[in-house]
């Protein structure tokens, strides 16, 4: 889902977009489809990698929005409704769309940060038109990247392609709540008791018990929550928000 704008503008439209079509367009608008075929590899995995981390993260839904990513390049990425986009483009993400990049031992797809590298630097980050001359001097994509983001860059493929709705279960979990939604709360708890000791870990044994419901008290305390050992929608994103920052996920270097 795709915010037309900046995060603080609530009358942009938002966009239901399929992913490969996203990243095509996104292509299409930050880069020029004459390139090297290497650079426009390594830009593609870049632009992928960045999706596929706000994805992941749930960046902008940890923060109360109902959408994924924003066509403002301010915060993501440049996206224009109905854009034409490019064949040259359009092969290489038909491609690689399964591809993402991280590094070892990090689960998680990087948040590869970049800039055209004309108007605006970042020197800690890929510079698109550096890329493009490091295209043409026979650069494979992945020394392109790892040039900007270091030897430990790799690209991985991902095993299973599937839709990935929020993780938000659709409903309230409470005493007697049992699955997979229950144990990955617990173990998000545990992860963030390590940085807020105040907060008891708990068995991550997919049961909700009174124990869990403890610890989800105290950790709506700490976060000025209402005190209910229910995990609410807030309550989800909040507990989701906070183990991403303190398991650092969505920073690009781990």
């Amino acid at each position: 889902i795709v915010h037309d704008g900046p995060v603080s503008d609530k009358s942009a439209k938002n966009y239901y977009v399929r992913y490969k079509d996203y990243i095509k367009n996104v292509a299409s608008c930050e880069i020029y489809s004459t390139w090297p075929r290497t650079t426009l590899e390594a830009n593609i995995l870049a632009i992928m990698s960045f999706t596929l981390n706000r994805v992941y993260t749930e960046w902008y839904r940890n923060k109360g929005h109902d959408f994924t990513i924003t066509s403002s390049t301010a915060y993501d990425h440049k996206w224009m409704p109905g854009k034409t986009t490019y064949e040259s483009i359009n092969t290489i993400v038909d491609e690689i769309f399964s591809n993402y990049l991280s590094r070892p031992n990090v689960k998680q797809p990087i948040l590869t940060q970049y800039c055209d590298g004309k108007k605006v630097s970042c020197p800690e980050w890929m510079t698109q038109w550096g890329s493009k001359y490091l295209g043409d001097q026979g650069y494979k994509p992945i020394e392109i990247l790892r040039y900007y983001y270091g030897e430990n860059m790799y690209i991985n493929t991902a095993e299973q392609i599937a839709g990935i709705p929020s993780s938000w279960p659709g409903y309230d979990l409470g005493i007697g709540a049992s699955g997979e939604k229950v144990r990955q709360i617990q173990q998000q708890l545990n992860r963030i008791s390590k940085d807020y000791p105040s907060i008891p870990t708990v068995a991550a044994d997919g049961q909700y018990g009174q124990q869990t419901a403890q610890a989800v008290r105290k950790f709506q305390s700490v976060f000025g929550l209402g005190q209910t050992g229910i995990i609410d929608y807030p309550t989800w994103y909040k507990i989701s928000e906070i183990y991403v920052g303190v398991s650092r996920i969505a920073e690009l270097n781990p």
